[in-house]
């Protein structure tokens, strides 16, 4: 821009600006669009390898479990399931909601899957290199129970397709066009609750020949029965565990 007495100002490279404006410290008065949040907190622990190398086909119950955290907002309030999914038939093992990925929510969610293996399954648990799954909390329940760690590559979208796919279906049938912005954390909590039953129990795909996981796995002779209707396991020792509502188990 011109000066105030009419002369033009020398002309100078985009680099010598922006070199003296970082030592004079002026900022533009359009800054960047904040960044949107990320779990990425760098490398708070030392990363497994990828074992699953995208080669999600299972053969049997308890193979891969890939497992994720989504986020839903609503109303002004966030809402984050995360599940462990079972690429033997796309069962929904276990899940958890929770208003922030917090030790609660990452613990607990694979404590439930793990209470439904049969003693000697090992299954390898694959996810992506979010904070949630690098907490010490989460490395020392798979170290203690035997579950194989492996992770995704940072920025690797593909490497863990098998978990963030298995949200567009249940985002298809659970939200699109459906008003659940004034429904309270309870009762969306109750709701996906009662659908992710029927997703197990009832709802047919075409993969397991027109079947639900359940109905698939009875139809093979494998173990199939309801879920353990039994109390809440106790909360883990957080402060914000409170924010946190379980699910159980699902049907195997």
């Amino acid at each position: 821009m011109p000066r105030r007495d009419g002369t033009d100002p020398p002309a100078v490279s985009e680099k010598v600006a922006r070199r003296i404006m970082g030592g004079e410290g002026p900022r533009p008065v359009c800054l960047k669009r904040p960044r949107r949040w990320s779990s990425h907190r760098g490398e708070p622990s030392e990363a497994p390898a990828d074992l699953v190398e995208r080669d999600f086909h299972a053969g049997a119950p308890n193979r891969p479990w890939p497992t994720d955290a989504a986020r839903s907002a609503m109303d002004g309030h966030k809402r984050r399931p995360s599940p462990v999914i079972d690429r033997f038939d796309g069962m929904v093992v276990s899940w958890r909601l929770s208003r922030s990925p917090d030790a609660a929510m990452a613990d607990g969610m694979p404590l439930d899957a793990i209470a439904t293996l049969a003693p000697g399954e090992t299954p390898t648990v694959h996810s992506d290199r979010g904070c949630h799954h690098r907490r010490p909390g989460w490395i020392r329940i798979r170290g203690e129970h035997g579950l194989v760690r492996s992770m995704s590559a940072k920025g690797r979208g593909p490497d863990n397709a098998a978990a963030e796919g298995s949200f567009g279906r249940p985002r298809n049938e659970f939200l699109h066009c459906r008003d659940r912005k004034d429904a309270t954390y309870d009762e969306f909590h109750g709701r996906l609750a009662a659908y992710l039953t029927h997703y197990n129990e009832t709802r047919t795909k075409k993969s397991p020949g027109r079947q639900s996981p359940v109905q698939y796995r009875r139809s093979l002779g494998l173990a199939a029965r309801p879920s353990k209707k039994h109390p809440h396991p106790p909360p883990l020792h957080n402060s914000r565990s409170k924010n946190v509502k379980h699910v159980g188990t699902a049907l195997i």
